[in-house]
């Protein structure tokens, strides 16, 4: 036995010793590795799942998310926690779409991984469809989540129902190279939209971040010249329509431009030219460009492009 010890000892004895001779009451000392008289166990989860997130989305999708037409399918999509301490996990998951689908108060969500507009959701519901009758406006919808221990909560959210049909409203050239009225590098063609569409239906997979494209300048053969925008492997027209550029001498023979870009913001598509695929000259005068819409291109709640011709604004100009 070590000194400290002896020590110790010696004097939690006398101190012993003291009180019991004064007649206080003591109590005695033990040292020990354990102590039956504690005991721990988990806390219980009181606390609802959550949804950071939820959003509707039509399907067939396109990119943009949040708005639906009357009568279209879709999913409800919802990104969901269980923030317990400890956590006891998600039971389920449903929501009460009958704002959107008449007599649909539960539907499940379940279980995944998916992604809408850029944003990670793990629960997805069946698909859906919205009543014919829906009018235009915000449907709000809401969510229950409940855990594994039973707790339960309810959020709110909405969705926007359009029933607009989207339209060109202008279309404009301007000039980004070294001569005006030559079609040429840095050169633009923009197209702008009533409201925004949905990039998914301009070109499978864009999200309306700039993306390389193929610009054709057709010969008009005695008519206008005319402007298409193509994939970038030149192999399939987007659905942009096509642009009568209003004079005859914007190209001698057709040509491509290669390694354009196409970019869009709010409710305007930008193209601006690459490089020519062979000699192109200058025009020799003003006009005015006619776009015809296609109407493969859709607003973000599916709703087809009208085809009405749009005329240039402004006065009569020099394209490029």
């Amino acid at each position: 036995m070590s000194r400290r010890r002896i020590r110790f000892l010696a004097f939690v004895t006398g101190l012993g010793l003291a009180l019991g001779a004064s007649g206080a009451a003591f109590a005695a000392f033990f040292a020990t590795t354990s102590n039956s008289g504690n005991s721990f166990s988990a806390a219980p989860d009181l606390t609802a799942p959550t949804a950071g997130a939820s959003v509707i989305q039509r399907s067939p999708a396109g990119y943009l998310a949040g708005s639906i037409r009357p009568g279209a399918t879709y999913y409800v999509f919802a990104s969901v926690t269980d923030t317990g301490n400890p956590a006891s996990g998600v039971a389920s998951v449903t929501a009460d779409v009958s704002t959107i689908t008449a007599g649909q108060t539960a539907a499940a969500l379940a279980s995944g991984s998916y992604t809408v507009q850029g944003v990670s959701y793990n629960y997805r519901s069946a698909l859906l469809t919205a009543d014919a009758g829906l009018t235009a406006g915000a449907k709000p919808y809401t969510l229950t989540m409940t855990d594994a221990a039973g707790n339960a909560g309810t959020q709110s959210f909405s969705v926007t129902v359009d029933t607009t049909v989207p339209a060109g409203s202008d279309v404009q050239t301007a000039n980004g190279g070294a001569t005006a009225g030559k079609a040429e590098a840095g050169d633009t063609i923009t197209f702008t939209f009533s409201e925004q569409i949905d990039p998914g239906s301009i070109l499978a997979g864009w999200t309306g971040a700039s993306t390389l494209v193929t610009v054709r300048l057709n010969n008009g053969g005695g008519g206008n010249d005319s402007a298409q925008i193509w994939n970038a492997a030149n192999t399939a027209e987007l659905a942009l329509g096509s642009v009568n550029l209003g004079r005859t001498d914007y190209v001698t023979a057709s040509r491509t431009f290669g390694s354009s870009t196409m970019v869009q913001s709010g409710n305007t598509i930008v193209v601006t030219l690459g490089t020519a695929s062979g000699v192109v000259p200058t025009a020799g005068g003003t006009g005015t460009m006619t776009w015809t819409p296609s109407a493969t291109a859709t607003d973000g709640a599916g709703n087809a492009c009208s085809t009405a011709a749009v005329t240039e604004s402004g006065a009569a100009d020099v394209e490029f």
